[in-house]
């Protein structure tokens, strides 16, 4: 039986602000991302989504971003390998202290938004985010966009990783994802999302926004927690995984 880990980014509000459904989405999915208080999240938040995580069965990791909560983590910054490696080491610290508070410890760690796709690109970022991974705990997992630099250099180190495709997000030819800014980049009709992710678990492909063809491996699948459509998808995805003999489970 094939088998695939269902993860969602969450704990992204901050003080009287929400975002996402995070009690409802825990109920479909096998592993949770939890913002660490830099691109969104604080600690009553974080406390909140690790006991939440607990009382689902959820597998808990550290989503760590850039300090950037003004533009949610999605902007690029000018940032030096040294100072991503201190700031992805405090940020998952963090979270192993809320976890360990609460008698359970983080089993995996994905960054967010511009860190995630410029770890993706940039070797020498992803090296520096996979040395603090390993230097906390080399027996998590370092979550990564399917065959990137960041799995590459998680694997160097010695660490276990996952290759990560998308359900809500559409692909450029070169296999990175459709920038933000352009229309299409979002996927929003939950049915197709699904046909897509199934391909890409049973078949190892996937279409590109502009119609070519790519390998893809899926050990785990990522709905963004504040998409308005993120209930809907992960609904819809977990009924056509079951439909098509994929077992839902997370890695650990």
């Amino acid at each position: 039986m094939y088998k695939v880990d269902l993860n969602c980014d969450m704990g992204e509000n901050f003080g009287i602000y929400n975002l996402g459904q995070d009690e409802e989405l825990m109920k479909y999915i096998t592993s949770t991302n939890i913002a660490c208080g830099y691109h969104a999240g604080d600690p009553m938040t974080m406390r909140k989504t690790v006991k939440l995580a607990l009382q689902y069965g959820v597998a808990i990791g550290a989503h760590p971003g850039l300090p950037d909560m003004a533009g949610f983590g999605r902007r690029i910054m000018d940032i030096s390998a040294e100072e991503i490696y201190g700031l992805v080491l405090y940020q998952i610290g963090a979270l192993q202290a809320f976890a360990k508070a609460e008698g359970t410890s983080i089993t995996h760690v994905k960054p967010h938004g511009a860190l995630y796709q410029m770890a993706n690109q940039n070797t020498a970022i992803a090296e520096a985010i996979a040395e603090a991974v390993y230097r906390i705990d080399g027996d998590v997992y370092l979550v990564g966009q399917s065959s990137s630099k960041l799995v590459k250099a998680g694997a160097r180190a010695g660490l276990r990783t996952l290759n990560e495709v998308f359900a809500d997000r559409n692909y450029e030819k070169d296999g990175s994802l459709t920038p933000r800014s352009h229309e299409q980049a979002l996927i929003v009709q939950s049915k197709y999302a699904a046909e897509r992710v199934i391909r890409m678990v049973l078949e190892h492909k996937v279409e590109s926004r502009t119609g070519e063809e790519m390998n893809m491996r899926a050990d785990t699948i990522c709905v963004h927690g504040d998409s308005p459509d993120a209930l809907e998808h992960v609904i819809q995805l977990s009924q056509a995984l079951s439909e098509a003999g994929i077992e839902v489970v997370h890695p650990v």
